[in-house]
């Protein structure tokens, strides 16, 4: 897009512009990635993980199937399902600290500033009405309302129309002389939450598990001081000029143009997470040596979203349940001129969102396969996690070796064949063990205004697979991982 490219290489400008500090080896950068899980309180029951989760994921997903507005930012979801990473802002002598959740489904860089009111979060895992919010970084500064930043936060509006918005005066709009009006603030709404904020520039510095550290002094960022039901800030990893890798570019060019994270896979139980889950930025991940337990990428292209430009959306084409192929639903595998269709890979929903029909014939032959090997239905277990279907099931290695295998079929031969653990998920309930198929019913076409991706790719199932997001290329890869004995390998350099 023109357009992009123009907003792209402007704010690109700017940050060379600025002072930076990268001191990287072979153009890579490892971060480490924290589940939430890993601070959930231990009262929370399972039941209740994956009833929030299962909720989130739908309302994240429903919120995105709206024509009404836009959404650049993420829905943080719920304890157990999300993933977070620290970064510092202001200036080098007195920084402060800040975690943020990452997102590849938004496409901006985001957090809490005082003063600071967050309305109806009392009560989020992530709310600490005791805890001190920062005021806007010392080093920061407003960004003007005809900055190219700014349109770009604001759905690449005009700069005039900007400009008008932030009440400057006829004469300056008509000279493009406005650099002195602040950008208006950005209002966005969710489907459980909103926020106000105002874009500034400032120091941000993101440190690796390696003595080495990133720093640009001129990035753009979204102070919000008046939040609804959203507490914690987002590290939007999304196509758009705003992201954090995009930003990056300035540093180096392979730090936007590919990124992975390999997420440590956990079942819902914190006591697996006692590694991080390495996000790498500008790795070719080629370079690796692939264990006995692992394969070697298969790629999907990515497909052009006019409406969404921001989300990396694939093409669906099947889903086999055992031996059986089942074709996925045409807009699956496609995007027409309105921005509908295609399915999202995202690091921010927790479970794979399916249309009504697909995840129908699925859910269908997958319980067939259960009945015929004598697996009773759960219905309670159902009603309480908000997954469907779920079985009486025992976990032992007898029972697991006659749940069917479940692979995704996407665009240009790329199988993704999910370890058990990532589609059925065994635990108890109630003192009685059960399993439950991990995607979800996202829903079908109820009128006109219903539309925009139609799938989405869970980070449930992503669970050890590094995923590669090569943007150079314009694919997304994936490739079976040990996620703990990659960081270990990554870390140690």
């Amino acid at each position: 897009m023109p357009s992009y490219q123009f907003l792209l290489a402007t704010i690109i400008l700017c940050l060379l512009q600025s002072h930076q500090t990268f001191s990287l080896q072979s153009n890579t950068f490892l971060l480490p990635l924290s589940h939430t899980l890993s601070s959930t309180s231990t009262n929370s029951s399972l039941h209740h993980l994956l009833k929030s989760s299962s909720l989130r994921s739908a309302t994240r997903h429903g919120r995105r199937r709206s024509t009404h507005h836009r959404p650049p930012l993420s829905l943080p979801l719920s304890s157990g399902s999300d993933y977070t990473l620290s970064l510092s802002v202001g200036p080098s002598s007195s920084p402060t600290t800040v975690s943020l959740f990452m997102d590849t489904g938004s496409d901006l860089v985001w957090f809490p500033c005082s003063p600071f009111e967050c309305i109806l979060c009392e009560g989020k895992p992530n709310f600490n009405s005791n805890s001190t919010i920062s005021p806007p970084p010392a080093d920061s500064r407003l960004v003007s309302c005809a900055s190219p930043a700014c349109s770009a936060a604001h759905s690449s509006q005009p700069s005039s129309d900007l400009c008008a918005a932030a009440k400057c005066p006829l004469d300056a709009i008509e000279t493009s002389s406005c650099s002195s009006h602040a950008c208006p603030p950005l209002y966005y709404a969710y489907g459980d939450g909103s926020l106000l904020a105002h874009l500034r520039h400032g120091r941000l510095s993101l440190s690796s598990s390696k003595p080495n550290s990133l720093s640009v002094s001129n990035f753009t960022f979204a102070c919000a001081h008046s939040t609804l039901a959203e507490p914690v800030g987002v590290a939007g990893f999304g196509r758009g000029p705003l992201s954090l890798p995009a930003q990056l570019s300035a540093l180096s060019p392979s730090l936007s143009s590919r990124f992975s994270y390999c997420l440590v896979s956990h079942s819902f139980h914190a006591d697996r997470l006692l590694h991080p889950s390495p996000l790498i930025l500008g790795r070719s991940p080629e370079v690796s040596t692939i264990g006995p337990t692992e394969s070697a990428f298969v790629y999907t292209p990515l497909l052009h979203n006019p409406k969404h430009p921001y989300f990396y959306s694939v093409a669906l084409e099947a889903i086999s349940v055992g031996p059986t192929k089942i074709l996925a639903r045409s807009d699956l595998a496609s995007i027409d001129h309105a921005g509908n269709g295609g399915m999202v890979v995202d690091s921010g929903t927790t479970f794979t969102m399916l249309p009504e029909e697909t995840f129908s014939r699925v859910s269908a032959e997958f319980a067939r396969h259960m009945s015929s090997a004598g697996f009773s239905r759960a219905k309670e277990t159902e009603a309480k996690t908000g997954l469907s279907p779920c079985y009486h099931f025992n976990s032992d290695r007898s029972s697991n070796r006659l749940v069917p295998s479940l692979a995704f079929h996407f665009k240009s031969n790329a199988t993704v064949e999910l370890p058990r653990r990532n589609y059925f998920m065994g635990f108890k309930s109630e003192g009685k063990r059960v399993g439950c198929l991990m995607l979800m019913n996202g829903g079908g076409l109820t009128d006109e205004t219903d539309s925009g991706p139609a799938g989405t790719l869970g980070n449930f199932q992503q669970q050890g697979f590094e995923v590669v997001y090569d943007l150079e290329a314009g694919r997304v890869g994936f490739a079976r991982r040990r996620c703990t004995a990659l960081w270990d390998t990554l870390a140690r350099g």
